[in-house]
């Protein structure tokens, strides 16, 4: 089912082929695989989570390095946006306070000079809870991916199988 998804939306395979051929890019860049969108999943949501400005350029930085979905990558990382931020990075700071054992800070402020205040309470947990996030449970997404990928792939292959022995019996 997930692979039909992607399968579908990948018309104008001619002016795709010939934009990857006019700037010499690998395909993998714009596969539509299991290993590429899973990886190009993996990779935006590591970024994604790391409170950082530029992340688009971050998964840019890392094609070279690993084969993925760029524009896969790219769209996980704007699951960080202005509007799920904050909760966001309040989570990662509540989740490193509980790694490291710490109670945190009660009275949250929302001004700069509150921020300015307490940055050195909070850059510690913050980024505790954003290696959680970034490594952790990004992997545990593209894992998930994988499988749902695989599964999808076996009932597929599982439903075709019975409707041609349906057709078989009918005969």
């Amino acid at each position: 089912m997930i692979r039909k998804v992607f399968k579908k939306k990948s018309s104008n395979k001619n002016r795709i082929d010939a934009f990857l051929d006019k700037y010499n890019l690998p395909r993998t860049y714009l596969a539509i695989n299991r290993k590429s969108i899973s990886k190009g999943i993996l990779i935006g949501l590591f970024w994604g989570f790391i409170p950082m400005p530029m992340q688009m350029l971050a998964v840019m930085a890392t094609t070279p390095f690993i084969r993925f979905n760029v524009p896969i990558a790219i769209s996980m990382v704007w699951l960080s946006n202005p509007f799920t931020m904050p909760p966001m990075y309040y989570m990662e700071y509540l989740t490193g306070n509980l790694i490291l054992g710490r109670e945190g800070i009660g009275n949250v402020e929302l001004t700069m000079e509150w921020f300015s205040e307490h940055f050195s309470d909070i850059l510690i947990p913050l980024y505790v809870g954003t290696a959680f996030y970034s490594i952790v449970v990004s992997s545990l997404i593209y894992f998930l991916i994988n499988w749902l990928w695989i599964k999808s792939v076996h009932n597929e292959k599982r439903s075709k199988t019975e409707e041609r022995n349906t057709k078989n019996e009918e005969n």
